[in-house]
């Protein structure tokens, strides 16, 4: 037993002489597809998740609204963003009009509107036709159905909550009222094994770790320099951090992982970045273009 010990750990060493520590982190890393895959198709659709599906995604990420009828439905803007939506009628909206909001519309009124066929000046890969903001109930009923149909893996599901001080009441139900809402659909729909809650406001956060503590939670971050002063005014510690990529090292990744976190950056859109955060041992990538990433 002792030789053959010996003999696995000499081979792994040989191994590691030969190949990079980050070429065996890029074998097992949580793949998520920002709002689905937005490089490629147009964001928060099905379509665009349906597409991160193909490309070998391990988790749908997308963000949440809210409509006056109380519908939940994928957008990151809680208005219609004019820089991918037309009016009804296929009017451009004037580029600073936020008046387009969704939280006083009801649901067959946001269907009438385009998301999907105006050129995106970021995106010009993208796919473009009509396509509207679905509903986040149907949005699982389609991923799920589609994995069984297609052989695919069950996909995990990241799930933001999109809300701000300024809006509570205007674009959005305040914290416990829109924390309620997602929380109980996703409780009927799909359960928890697959499913973690994400936001920048920490007080969707405090208030999902107080009321639901067993829902898994990763706070988003601006800086991950910061990464001490957002915990303490987090207040406890979260299942995931996921912070924007540039402010990432080696030393803070570690840190976080000692104090039992992982680590899931966002949007990481060129080969180069993926395999730099790989490198460092990040947990996941959320990126807009699932089709560059190396493979898990």
């Amino acid at each position: 037993m002792i030789i053959k010990l010996k003999l696995l750990k000499n081979i792994l060493l040989g191994l590691l002489m030969v190949f990079p520590l980050s070429v065996f982190a890029q074998f097992s890393y949580d793949l998520q597809g920002h709002r689905g895959s937005r490089g490629l198709m147009p964001e928060n659709t099905i379509p665009a998740m349906i597409k991160a599906m193909d490309l070998g995604v391990s988790t749908l990420e997308m963000d949440l609204a809210v409509t006056k009828d109380g519908q939940v439905i994928l957008s990151h803007e809680p208005f219609m963003n004019p820089v991918i939506c037309l009016t009804p009628d296929r009017q451009e909206i004037p580029i600073d009009d936020h008046s387009h909001n969704i939280y006083q519309m009801t649901y067959a009124e946001v269907l009438a509107y385009d998301c999907g066929s105006k050129v995106h000046p970021g995106f010009p890969q993208q796919v473009k036709f009509f396509t509207t903001k679905p509903l986040l109930r149907d949005v699982f009923e389609v991923a799920e159905k589609y994995a069984k149909d297609k052989g695919l893996p069950a996909p995990h599901y990241n799930i933001e909550i999109k809300s701000s001080p300024e809006g509570d009441g205007e674009y959005h139900p305040g914290v416990a009222e829109f924390s309620d809402l997602v929380v109980n659909l996703i409780s009927e729909s799909i359960g928890w094994e697959r499913v973690n809650i994400q936001s920048f406001d920490f007080r969707v956060l405090k208030y999902i770790h107080e009321k639901y503590p067993e829902v898994p939670l990763a706070m988003l971050v601006e800086n991950a320099s910061r990464f001490q002063e957002d915990l303490n005014e987090l207040g406890f510690v979260p299942e995931f951090y996921s912070p924007y990529f540039l402010a990432l090292n080696k030393e803070i990744v570690e840190s976080l992982h000692q104090k039992g976190m992982k680590v899931v950056p966002w949007t990481v859109n060129t080969k180069e970045q993926m395999e730099r955060l790989l490198g460092l041992g990040v947990d996941g990538i959320i990126t807009d273009y699932p089709n560059l990433a190396p493979k898990r």
